[in-house]
């Protein structure tokens, strides 16, 4: 099936992004998201160490402590190759607009990434979007040139305003980050998909394939998870399940489902034996 995923002028074929935060090390990042199938990578930029662009240090250069290679350690871009993944820069654990405005430019600064997903969280640490904050903050990125993949709540009216300001793609909670509680208000949900010109994915809340699967069949464009998959059992098969849900959920969406009725026989009432008509 030829279906492709068009994201800011970019195609992609997988339907579900993936951050690469909660592992317990580089070597489980790259197997699970490899897993996935996933092309595009969330990354929070406080965690991401960039050698290329520390101290100057140069690849004919002797290592400088100051860059991932002089302290031993492995950066993002060691373990995921960005010539195979699409880096998806975001503002995690920013409060303000100012915050994940710098936040994103300095991305762009070091690694050259337009592409970013910004997220203004609210002071009371309950993970839930700070809209005020984030739509301030989207109308100077936009205007800085930045495609901007926006996290907010599940309103309508919201999402109509992040898409007039010019916002990439518009990412709807489907309950809170890292909950697992799955999509809390499907018709919310449903409301900003019908009324939206750009791609519409769930953010946040995702806790198990069936809930990746319905998103999908919802028309959500995508899936953006983290949790779901470093905070399962087995991160490596939770990853191959959400590859195939968010496929399967999709495919549905495309196909359209059966209407909702009364009970209907599947089997034909003509043609049958002599004897056994009721």
């Amino acid at each position: 099936m030829s279906d492709p995923f068009i994201l800011a002028g970019k195609t992609f074929q997988s339907r579900l992004l993936v951050g690469t935060g909660r592992y317990k090390d580089m070597a489980e990042t790259k197997a699970v998201i490899e897993a996935s199938g996933a092309e595009i990578v969330t990354v929070a930029l406080r965690r991401m160490i960039i050698p290329a662009f520390i101290a100057g240090s140069g690849a004919n250069k002797e290592p400088d402590p100051a860059t991932s290679a002089g302290m031993g350690m492995e950066s993002i871009q060691d373990a995921l190759d960005p010539k195979r993944y699409t880096y998806l820069p975001n503002s995690a654990g920013c409060h303000t607009a100012e915050e994940a405005v710098r936040t994103l430019r300095l991305a762009r600064e070091l690694g050259g990434w337009d592409l970013v997903k910004l997220e203004v969280i609210q002071k009371n640490n309950n993970l839930l979007p700070d809209v005020e904050q984030t739509l301030e903050a989207a109308k100077l990125l936009v205007k800085d040139g930045f495609h901007v993949m926006v996290y907010t709540t599940d309103d309508a009216i919201t999402a109509k305003k992040f898409e007039e300001l010019g916002c990439a793609a518009i990412m709807p909670l489907a309950s809170p980050i890292g909950s697992g509680l799955g999509i809390q208000n499907p018709d919310a949900i449903a409301k900003i998909i019908a009324q939206s010109h750009v791609p519409v994915l769930v953010d946040a809340g995702i806790g198990t394939a069936s809930d990746a699967c319905i998103a999908m069949e919802m028309g959500c464009a995508g899936v953006l998870l983290n949790s779901a998959l470093s905070d399962a059992k087995d991160s490596l098969l939770m990853a191959q399940a959400m590859k195939y849900a968010v496929i399967a959920g999709r495919a549905a969406f495309l196909a359209g489902r059966m209407p909702k009725r009364a009970a209907a026989a599947s089997s034909p009432q003509t043609g049958l034996l002599p004897g056994l008509k009721a």
